[in-house]
């Protein structure tokens, strides 16, 4: 049964708060009530706590993730995080692994709105005390993701904020010249310059021009052939752009799938999408692989805090009245 969020008129913050600060030995039965809070509900719950009890709700809960729960992934402090400071926390963490985590980082210059991702930034600094651009552009040995990332980031920053069909229909033809319209072996620079001036709704209407004109996916040129590294890259962004609840239903499937469950990739995509898509994703997740969302995650992971929390999660929906 999905779990609707909880109308506003229905929470006793101080009562909740003082039940979370007395429950530090088992949290298991607050992961529900969590999970159904609004981002507003949410933020409204850590001020309550910090006033009544002088910490930050976000300690209180890594505490009980790093010593009691079986949440190895810190989803519950994520979950209650500012989303910029949290998408801040996932770049930092993906920019730090042995092999770059590029998905979580084109998820995020993708899936974020312009202000959004300048707050993003701001955080990283202060946190970390760190530029995230220059962390991106610094990161060796060098990779085709590096180039498109320092490109989206420049797009946030210099794009037009309506969307143009004409500039839609000639970048089209640009990208087709340059491609399978040409030589066939595609122009890094003009794919990176058209990245670079263009908002993300502005790409996405391009994309769409593309196979209005040529009867096909742009994506579908980009596999012909011997498919370069920048090529295989460009995919994978150009389907987060163009159909997002498609991209993060095969991105959840995937980490249920084989004999490693890629929690990290489940906890991301369920607390990053939950007030944007989830419901759209969960169908979409549906129609591709006949199961339902909640089902494979339950089934996939073994019993404990972060399953229960990644399954509630999953079977919530912010189809309710507030």
């Amino acid at each position: 049964m999905a779990a609707n969020v909880l109308p506003t008129a229905n929470l006793n913050l101080e009562l909740d708060c003082k039940t979370i600060h007395d429950s530090l030995g088992s949290l298991s039965h607050l992961i529900p009530y969590l999970s159904r809070l609004t981002q507003s509900q949410r933020q409204q719950l850590r001020k309550t706590y910090e006033a009544a009890y002088g910490e930050d709700l976000i300690g209180h809960l890594q505490r009980y993730e790093a010593e009691v729960s079986s949440v190895k992934s810190s989803a519950l402090s994520l979950w209650m995080l500012n989303p910029h400071d949290r998408d801040a926390i996932i770049s930092r963490e993906a920019l730090q692994q042995d092999d770059t985590n590029f998905k979580a980082l084109v998820e995020i210059f993708v899936g974020r709105k312009s202000s959004h991702i300048l707050l993003i930034k701001q955080a990283y600094n202060r946190r970390f005390r760190r530029n995230l651009d220059q962390d991106i552009i610094d990161l060796d040995p060098p990779h085709p993701f590096q180039k498109i990332l320092v490109a989206l980031t420049a797009s946030h920053e210099a794009h037009q904020t309506e969307t143009s069909q004409h500039i839609s229909k000639c970048d089209a033809r640009r990208l087709y010249g340059t491609g399978e319209g040409g030589s066939g072996a595609i122009d890094e620079s003009v794919v990176l310059e058209i990245l670079s001036k263009r908002s993300i709704a502005q790409l996405k209407l391009t994309f769409l021009s593309y196979k209005h004109i040529y009867g096909h996916d742009y994506t579908k040129s980009l596999k012909r052939g011997n498919s370069l590294e920048f090529e295989k890259s460009l995919i994978l962004v150009v389907k987060c752009i163009c159909n997002p609840a498609s991209y993060y239903a095969k991105a959840l499937y995937n980490s249920t799938k084989g004999g490693t469950i890629d929690t990290g990739t489940l906890v991301r995509t369920l607390i990053s999408r939950a007030e944007i898509d989830m419901d759209e994703i969960k169908r979409v997740f549906k129609q591709k692989y006949a199961k339902e969302l909640g089902d494979v995650i339950y089934q996939s992971i073994p019993s404990g805090d972060l399953r229960d929390f990644l399954v509630a999660l999953a079977t919530r929906t912010t189809h309710s009245s507030t």
